[in-house]
């Protein structure tokens, strides 16, 4: 399937942009070394800024109320030294759930047999919203199964993708908890 892709490469995960990609150039070291992925940060708002950090255990994709405190624990410690957002905000700290964003490209080989939505930037063969199964990657395209029949996605035309929530996804999380 995509084993010729290097996943580690920044290019093939969208997990934050602007002020939060700074955020995690600054963390991702420390929650690496702790045992942790960043999924997605998120820094929202305009008078009352909220800094979401969505994470999960390297080893097994879990992620509990004592693995949040942790984190935030960590994260809180490097942001006071480093102060990299000017003003008040609010540390958010969560496991990315059950109907996940799919923010690395390593995601969609990781729920491939799950349904997914999934928004581009720009349009494939005039849609920019699919739905579907997915079927993992080729290259550095995201295939998916739709009932049209399946597409080859770019993924760095992806703007947004995510887990839909089906009996079939909470089988399998209630299995691996």
């Amino acid at each position: 399937m995509g084993q010729a892709v290097d996943l580690a490469s920044p290019t093939l995960a969208k997990t934050s942009e602007g002020k939060a990609a700074e955020v995690e150039r600054l963390i991702a070291p420390a929650l690496e070394a702790m045992g942790y992925d960043i999924v997605r940060i998120l820094l929202m708002g305009n008078q009352d800024l909220v800094l979401q950090i969505m994470a999960e255990r390297t080893s097994d994709g879990g992620m509990n109320v004592d693995d949040c405190a942790e984190v935030s624990r960590a994260v809180a410690a490097i942001l006071d030294v480093e102060d990299p957002i000017a003003g008040p905000y609010h540390l958010e700290v969560s496991s990315p759930g059950i109907d996940r964003p799919l923010t690395r490209l390593a995601d969609f080989e990781r729920f491939a047999g799950h349904e997914a939505r999934v928004e581009l930037v720009m349009p494939v063969d005039g849609r920019r919203r699919f739905k579907g199964c997915l079927r993992g990657y080729a290259g550095e395209d995201v295939r998916l199964e739709t009932p049209e029949g399946e597409v080859a996605l770019p993924f760095q035309d992806i703007a947004k993708a995510k887990l839909v929530l089906t009996d079939a996804l909470i089988a399998e999380s209630t299995k691996a908890s």
